[in-house]
């Protein structure tokens, strides 16, 4: 089940990034396809680690943040300032699904967890983890991404 969020921040997103970032899945799956069986496992593991977006802006705000406050305390209070822009960066994100760093992540790589989860789903139909699809080695990436977004 998609979260609002998800929803919104691919929504908010340009659509030339969106797809870019889907080109750039189908590409990856494809190059895993041609070297399978061992290269899906593989890629598995490294979508388990791979961090998406909402992370990456938390982190990034979160850092922003601290080092406001760390400059408040040494450089003067003027410096709070940029821990209230942040903030307020994150609370129009919570409220929108969208803040002025969004589009610099996502032109960066950073996928929603729907999106990385697509990927994992299409390789897992790949490897025949879903008796139910049947054919799914033979298909090429594009449509396993279509089967793996329904």
């Amino acid at each position: 089940m998609l979260t609002v969020a998800q929803r919104r921040t691919e929504a908010a997103t340009p659509e030339a990034l969106n797809q870019r970032i889907r080109r750039r899945t189908a590409a990856s799956l494809a190059r895993v396809l041609s070297d399978r069986p061992r290269a899906i496992q593989s890629r598995l593991e490294e979508l388990e680690r791979e961090w998406d977006v909402e992370r990456a802006l938390a982190l990034t705000a979160s850092s922003f943040v601290l080092v406001g406050t760390v400059l408040a305390a040494a450089r003067g209070p003027r410096w709070l300032a940029l821990s209230g822009v942040v903030s307020a960066f994150l609370l129009e994100h919570a409220i929108q699904g969208w803040c002025p760093p969004l589009p610099l992540l996502r032109a960066f790589g950073f996928r929603t967890s729907r999106e990385i989860h697509t990927e994992r789903a299409a390789l897992k139909a790949a490897r025949g983890d879903f008796g139910s699809i049947e054919d799914a080695r033979e298909m090429g990436p594009n449509t396993l991404l279509t089967l793996a977004e329904i």
